[in-house]
């Protein structure tokens, strides 16, 4: 239902040295930072805006897990490549395959539902117990009563251009194949389901100063 897919377990990619920008996602153990209690993400995406407000007592080892992919520019162009109608649209596979890869056993561990999966909550899909990795959907109704006994456990809120979200291209459904995305990315999606919309960007935008560290410590190849 809102399984992210299994394929089989990639070769082992060689260690990459810590360093900024896109290196830095090929390297998942390392991205472990503590997120703020309360935080907001605002996703530029090519449908149009949206924010969502993080609570991390809601379910802190997936508000910690999405804070780093965030910071760390994980979802710049990726896809959202699974719609389906006043239920849920889904993202969270990255637009480069190599990345995918990294990040396909990096699993963390399930957090107790204390928030219901009520229309505009942010939500990991998984793949069963223990599964969450990357992928992500947003609730499109009131899913309580079919998410919640499953364990599926919200730690945002959209509280920004729901609109937006709501807007997301659904006339493909559930057709793109995860597999396929995870091996191919972007490449195969463009090719395939050419009206899709896509990330943009996701940045922290509030606690200030939690996007970035401070400037003065900045590498200069990081800046914007």
């Amino acid at each position: 239902m809102l399984a992210q897919a299994q394929a089989p377990a990639p070769t082992p990619a060689k260690s990459a040295p810590a360093a900024t920008g896109a290196s830095r996602l090929m390297n998942p153990a390392a991205l472990t930072a503590k997120a703020p209690d309360l935080f907001k993400a605002k996703f530029t995406t090519t449908h149009g805006d949206f924010v969502v407000e993080v609570h991390r007592d809601w379910a802190p080892l997936g508000a910690d897990r999405f804070y780093n992919l965030v910071k760390n520019h994980f979802f710049t162009d990726a896809a959202f490549f699974r719609f389906v109608p006043r239920f849920i649209v889904q993202f969270g596979i990255p637009a480069d395959p190599k990345v995918a890869a990294v990040w396909q056993e990096a699993r963390i561990k399930d957090d107790p539902v204390k928030q219901s999966n009520k229309k505009g909550t942010l939500v990991f899909a998984t793949a069963g117990p223990g599964t969450r990795t990357t992928q992500l959907f947003i609730n499109l109704n009131d899913n309580t009563g079919s998410l919640d006994g499953q364990g599926f456990a919200a730690f945002g809120t959209v509280t920004e251009g729901m609109d937006v979200v709501e807007g997301i291209y659904s006339g493909y459904g559930e057709a793109p194949e995860q597999g396929r995305i995870q091996a191919e990315g972007k490449a195969y999606l463009g090719k395939s389901f050419p009206k899709l919309d896509s990330i943009k960007s996701a940045t922290i935008v509030s606690p200030e100063g939690a996007a970035a560290p401070p400037k003065k410590t900045m590498p200069a190849e990081t800046k914007k």
